[in-house]
């Protein structure tokens, strides 16, 4: 039998700012993924491609509030810069398309019960979800006081007092 070729260490990212790593693009994460053979090494040697930003601050919800900055600011920007500047200049469709592939790659996860990876691709159908709300001009605070609207209410209250669809 062969012998499987040795596994390379994943170098870690420049910093950005000040001490600050930037991310490993999921790329990144999913080609270090693949030259490990075992779970056990495969899940450290992603960990250490995806660990937090040192110095970061906790998270908080206001996390949500700044990605929603960071993309909007990239709005018309160069694409060949930005992920979220190309994805904004491909058109609504693409978004949503993106937003899909996201959710259901969460959905799959979930299913499966990999939490770490529903971690993961949560974090991913949030950020395709901000750059929808960025392309159709949508505004956080717009979505945080509908839910705040809807706080204290019942699940099932609150649908059945929407308007019927006589189509459904």
């Amino acid at each position: 039998m062969p012998k499987s070729p040795k596994p390379k260490s994943a170098k870690p990212t420049a910093p950005k700012a000040a001490g600050k790593k930037a991310p490993a693009p999921r790329k990144a994460v999913k080609q270090a993924e693949k030259q490990v053979e075992s779970p056990r090494a495969r899940k450290k040697a992603t960990a250490a491609l995806v660990a937090p930003v040192a110095d970061a601050p906790p998270a908080t919800p206001d996390v949500l509030d700044r990605l929603f900055a960071v993309v909007t600011s990239r709005k018309g920007t160069d694409p060949s810069v930005s992920h979220s500047a190309r994805l904004l200049s491909r058109g609504r469709r693409k978004i949503a398309q993106k937003f899909g592939e996201e959710a259901v790659e969460c959905l799959i996860e979930a299913v499966a019960g990999n939490t770490g990876e529903l971690v993961g691709e949560s974090a991913d159908v949030l950020y395709h979800l901000i750059v929808m709300w960025v392309d159709a001009g949508v505004q956080p605070a717009d979505v945080w006081a509908e839910l705040r609207r809807r706080e204290g209410t019942s699940g099932i209250a609150e649908k059945a007092a929407r308007p019927h669809d006589p189509l459904a």
